[in-house]
Formats: C-alpha cells, structure tokens, sequence
C-alpha cells in the first residue's frame, strides 16, 4: 500500500475513535429505492461470490468445492470469455480488483490467489488468516467479511489484517456479511439468506441504509436452495450497480437512488 493511503488509513481510524459520533452515521437507517435500468444473462451454473466490473468486463468468483472458478464475463451476453479452475479443495469466494492484479480468496482454505488481471495467471498465493467470505477494494485498502459483523481492512500486498470495524444497525450486530462492493464512499454488503445489501459507513461500520432487493429475486423465477442474492459489481462513472446471486440466470443494472447521500 502506498504511503499517502497508509496516513489516510491511520487518520481515518484515529478520527473514529476520537469523535465517533462524526462517523457514526444517522441513528436510523434509510430504504433506498432504485429502478431497474437492465437485465443482464447470467450463467445459472455459477455459485456466485464475488464480482466487480472493469475495462468493459465483469470479473466472477464462483465458489463450491470442485466448482470453483475465477471468470471474466461480457456483460452483455454473459458469454465467459476467460476462467480458470480452482483445484477441487479450494472454495472460491470474494474477489477484488487492486491495480493489475486481482486477488482472489477463498473460505475455509487459509488462502488468497492473487492473478494477473489481463492473463487471469496465477501469480502467488498469500495466506489468510481466517475465514474468507466477501471482499471489496477501496480507496484505503482491501476490506474483508468472514460471515461476523466483522470488517477487516487488509494489506492488499500481504492480506495482513489492518484495522477492523464491528457493523451494527442501530446498536444492533449485523451478522453473516458475505460479498462486499465500494460505492460512493460506502462498503456495500450483502448479507446471507436476505434479500437486502446494507449500505456501510466505512469507518464507524453503522449501517446508513437498506436496499431492499426481493423485487429482483421475484423476477428470476424458482431458484435451489442457496441460491442467496450475492454479488456487487459498482460502475462508478455511469453510478450503476450490478446485482446478481448464486445460480442466479440473471444480473440486473440498477439505479439506487441516494446512494453516498447524507
């Protein structure tokens, strides 16, 4: 991590313990309406754990033993231009973006694969302390989810954890955070078994707001069991976001609105 994100990073947590009411966001979360802009194909065979979009091109984890992959998508057909398998006792799951090089983790493994973007080449393998659900790349470094309340924010060169932040929404734990996205100054976190992504004050970790995605499940129909909406892709130039699931047929282009708002 660069120096100057390194500063930003103390300072940003200095500034919470110091005044944490600054940080801590509203007392009560907000619903946020969004209208559906697209709907996007989606191979129904991918069990879907992470999910970004870059150069024109979404980048797919997908995950299940002997299932898991690392995939780059065109979005307008869903057609997988490029994967790689992972090696049947790896369980792919949240995947983020950090320069040219994405890194890739996995659940219960204790590893994250890190791979030329361009080449989808392996390039090295870190360790990982823990449990690997959902992670997102941000202005300060890697946050990751590992199913707690827990955030931990992540040396992108070594996964070292860094800092963590406790997610609550009016005081309350918010349990079983799975993929996480970057938006607007927010961490955007699905949360398993709900149709919902919870809008994140990155510092303090309170919940801001609720998007209520349900309508979406409702439009693809009869799903499996485990089919969990779980998957954040943020354009951040046409202020879009892409949300699918696991064995979803569908990614939907939505318009929140309000998102980043006070």
């Amino acid at each position: 991590m660069p120096a100057y994100q390194r500063i930003c990073f103390v300072f940003l947590f200095i500034a919470c313990l110091l005044v944490p009411q600054a940080w801590a966001g509203p007392s009560h979360a907000k619903n946020l309406t969004y209208t559906v802009v697209a709907e996007l194909p989606h191979d129904p065979q991918a069990f879907t754990q992470g999910l970004l979009l870059d150069g024109g091109y979404l980048y797919e984890s997908t995950g299940l033993f002997g299932r898991s992959s690392l995939r780059r998508v065109v979005p307008a057909t869903g057609r997988v231009e490029a994967k790689v398998d992972l090696d049947p006792q790896y369980f792919g799951e949240g995947l983020a973006l950090w320069g040219d090089k994405l890194i890739q983790i996995t659940w219960r493994n204790h590893v994250a694969f890190v791979y030329d973007k361009a080449s989808l080449r392996r390039l090295k393998v870190l360790t990982l302390d823990g449990e690997g659900w959902g992670l997102a790349s941000t202005p300060l470094g890697l946050v990751l989810s590992d199913g707690s309340n827990l955030l931990t924010w992540r040396n992108p060169e070594t996964m070292a954890a860094m800092g963590s932040a406790a997610v609550t929404d009016e005081g309350r734990p918010v349990a079983n955070l799975n993929e996480l996205e970057w938006a607007e100054g927010r961490i955007l976190a699905n949360v398993w078994h709900e149709d919902r992504i919870a809008v994140l004050y990155p510092a303090g970790g309170q919940v801001e707001a609720w998007i209520d995605c349900s309508g979406l499940r409702a439009r693809v129909g009869q799903l499996p069991g485990e089919s969990d909406l779980n998957g954040l892709a943020y354009d951040a130039k046409a202020r879009l976001l892409y949300v699918t699931g696991k064995l979803w047929p569908k990614i939907f282009v939505i318009r929140v609105e309000g998102l980043g708002q006070p």
